[in-house]
């Protein structure tokens, strides 16, 4: 028979309610995906809400909070590199006035951990602190060629499609992935936003081990344009700034 769980493990079983698919939950909800009674959640949902771990929003469901989000900052790669990259990218961003991302592998996802961007920016969808598909973005192409191949083939069994210029076929990815790692960029024409493209190069540690990806995102150009070239130039000397900036792991 099961252990009773303990108060850790149903606070944790809450927390863990969240996931890509279910990002807003009412308690009804987060209960049944925790595993627990209604009173309990109830209870639980409650400590951490008023902690700041979770937020509830005026349709009653809850969303994960900024004070957790702040708390996972403080995990030594992600705190070390936004420390690192940040004036970079404020640099990059003055040069460009194209939105900057930098991005880390976070399962089969793409966890942006610091974006810059301004009123001339295109608009997108990501944000500091979310998930993207690592297939639809620069630095999410630049991540996945980069990764192991369990990653590859979890990304490449749900290439979801949310533009129509979406890659969907497993053999165009591996090509495209292949000439990442040859060329050292990745591009995206329109795959995860209408309207805006995105350039990024890896970000690589002391050995010379992919750690992160630095992209931006414009409006769409011509490949191998005079756009593209200024940008890719812009992108790896930012790049090679951080990696110089970035301290050394023992």
């Amino acid at each position: 028979m099961d252990a009773t769980p303990t108060a850790a493990g149903k606070l944790l079983a809450v927390l863990g309610a969240f996931d890509d698919g279910h990002r807003r939950l009412t308690l009804t909800r987060l209960a049944e995906r925790a595993g627990l009674a209604l009173t309990t959640a109830h209870r639980i949902v409650a400590e951490l809400a008023a902690w700041g771990a979770l937020e509830r929003r005026p349709d009653d469901t809850y969303v994960v909070g900024r004070r957790l989000w702040n708390l996972g900052l403080l995990a030594p790669v992600q705190t070390d590199l936004r420390v690192v990259a940040a004036p970079f990218v404020h640099d990059l961003h003055a040069a460009t006035k194209a939105t900057v991302h930098v991005a880390v592998l976070d399962g089969a996802r793409a966890l942006y951990v610091d974006r810059t961007s301004g009123r001339w920016s295109v608009p997108i969808v990501s944000e500091v602190g979310s998930r993207l598909p690592l297939h639809t973005t620069g630095v999410g192409k630049v991540l996945l060629a980069h990764a192991p191949q369990e990653v590859v083939d979890r990304c490449c069994a749900d290439l979801v499609a949310p533009t129509p210029w979406a890659v969907t076929d497993a053999d165009v990815l591996a090509a495209q992935l292949a000439r990442v790692r040859e060329q050292g960029w990745a591009l995206t024409d329109q795959e995860m936003t209408p309207g805006a493209s995105s350039l990024a190069v890896p970000v690589r540690d002391r050995t010379g081990t992919v750690v992160a990806a630095l992209g931006v995102v414009v409006a769409p150009f011509e490949a191998g344009s005079p756009v593209q070239q200024s940008l890719l130039t812009a992108l790896r000397v930012t790049a090679a700034g951080i990696e110089r900036s970035l301290p050394r792991r023992d």
